[in-house]
């Protein structure tokens, strides 16, 4: 890994501004289908039910092959898998695409592409992610998770519209530009492989790399998982952390939904409860504005422990917050400061795990990010009707203050510096 000796410009290097195109490009193509998906499978089948097992069995594909994902990302050279992983992107978006123009899609066709698309994320997205530590220095980490975080908002914000504006046309419309978003990512994926090669960086897993050991002569998935996660689990700097974002995700997702849930008993417009979601998402953008300027400045600690308490905190005003408006303001002041709580903790976890490891364990982090997440629309749907909206927001609350609390008192999380700072510090648990 490459060290400045003075602040690292992310904006004039050419290979994250690649990277970048590469993984926006499928992410947009992502943020598309997962809009489209749920509408069609309602148009289709008219039937919820089968609208949520589509939607379901998608969800339990690509947690399942993340961790597949992982070891496959440690095994082989990450900036290849982001180029295999378009190309079947390409392959299944075309073939959705001429589904669609033949009248073919049924809840099966549906079921089976859906399936398809969230097993290429599960195994190829990890890959990218993992990538990002061979072509970012470590002293400007953080600022590219901001980056990355802005670039989330603005697609959280951009793939409903375009989403809808695409499907009042036709699902065929809607495969075709994830067909070319996959194709600018492959082609940007490759030119991002002919950049690092040039520039003399390895592009290769864990068993090439960091300690000099030889690859073992048979592979054992099942051990290199355990290595991947027992790694995590052992750090102090980031096992209890792993804990803390599986609850505040879990409380303050459930908390969201509720709120969203109750909107729609109330008898709220669709349109009225999709504004309060673009707000939420707007705020979002200006965060991640905001996150470059703080994550160098703040140590990540004090920015993770503050963002806890803030979501801790609006949790529970949202309680008591029922009308549209009250709750996208109270929802926005909540938000503000996650992009730059995720960009410091994902830009610090990037630092700090070695290459060998990166990809298992940013597959371990996202499969616990994402299993809690079907929890949340369970704790809402039976709350309300257990509890009502207070009561079952307050449970959510609770979670967050849980998650908060845990935060304060873990001192190797209190003790996070500021970017610039994170590599020297990771070192002194190397030996742990």
């Amino acid at each position: 890994m490459s060290t400045t000796t003075t602040p690292h410009r992310l904006w004039q290097n050419t290979r994250y501004l690649t990277w970048l195109v590469s993984d926006t490009s499928k992410g947009l193509a992502s943020a598309l289908f997962g809009f489209a998906v749920p509408l069609l499978a309602l148009v289709i089948t008219n039937d919820p039910a089968q609208a949520g097992i589509i939607a379901g069995a998608g969800m339990v594909a690509r947690v399942l092959l993340t961790l597949v994902g992982g070891i496959i990302a440690d095994r082989h050279r990450r900036i290849v898998l982001m180029l295999v992983g378009s190309i079947l992107g390409i392959v299944l978006a075309g073939a959705f695409t001429l589904l669609a123009l033949g009248g073919a899609l049924t809840f099966a066709t549906l079921l089976v592409i859906d399936v398809l698309l969230a097993a290429r994320s599960g195994l190829f997205d990890v890959a990218g992610e993992s990538a990002l530590k061979e072509i970012v220095p470590d002293d400007a980490m953080g600022r590219a998770q901001a980056a990355n975080q802005g670039r989330d908002a603005a697609l959280q914000l951009a793939g409903g519209p375009l989403g809808g504006l695409l499907l009042g046309v036709g699902g065929w419309l809607v495969g075709a530009v994830m067909t070319l978003c996959h194709l600018v990512a492959a082609v940007t994926a490759g030119l991002l492989g002919g950049q690092v090669r040039r520039a003399g960086i390895a592009d290769v897993g864990a068993l090439d790399e960091d300690d000099g050991g030889a690859p073992p002569a048979r592979p054992n998935a099942w051990r290199e998982f355990r290595e991947g996660f027992g790694w995590l689990l052992s750090r102090p700097d980031l096992g209890g952390v792993m804990l803390i974002m599986t609850i505040v995700n879990l409380g303050f997702n459930a908390a969201i939904t509720t709120a969203v849930y109750a909107l729609q008993q109330a008898g709220h417009s669709e349109l009225l409860i999709g504004t309060v979601s673009a707000a939420i998402g707007a705020v979002m953008l200006v965060g991640a504005i905001v996150a470059p300027l703080l994550v160098p400045r703040i140590p990540a600690g004090v920015l993770t422990i503050g963002g806890l308490a803030v979501v801790a905190l609006g949790a529970v005003v949202l309680s008591f917050a029922s009308a549209p408006w009250t709750v996208a303001a109270v929802l926005g002041a909540t938000v503000l400061l996650v992009p730059a709580l995720n960009a410091g903790m994902m830009g610090y976890f990037m630092v700090a795990t070695p290459s060998r490891l990166l990809g298992r364990a940013n597959s371990a982090m996202g499969v616990l990010a994402m299993g809690a997440m079907p929890l949340a629309p369970l704790i809402a749907g039976f709350g309300l009707a257990g509890l009502g909206r207070q009561g079952t927001i307050l449970i959510c609350a609770a979670l967050c203050v849980v998650a908060a609390a845990l935060a304060i008192g873990n001192r190797a999380l209190r003790s996070l510096p500021v970017e610039s700072r994170w590599a020297a510090h990771a070192a002194r648990y190397e030996g742990d």
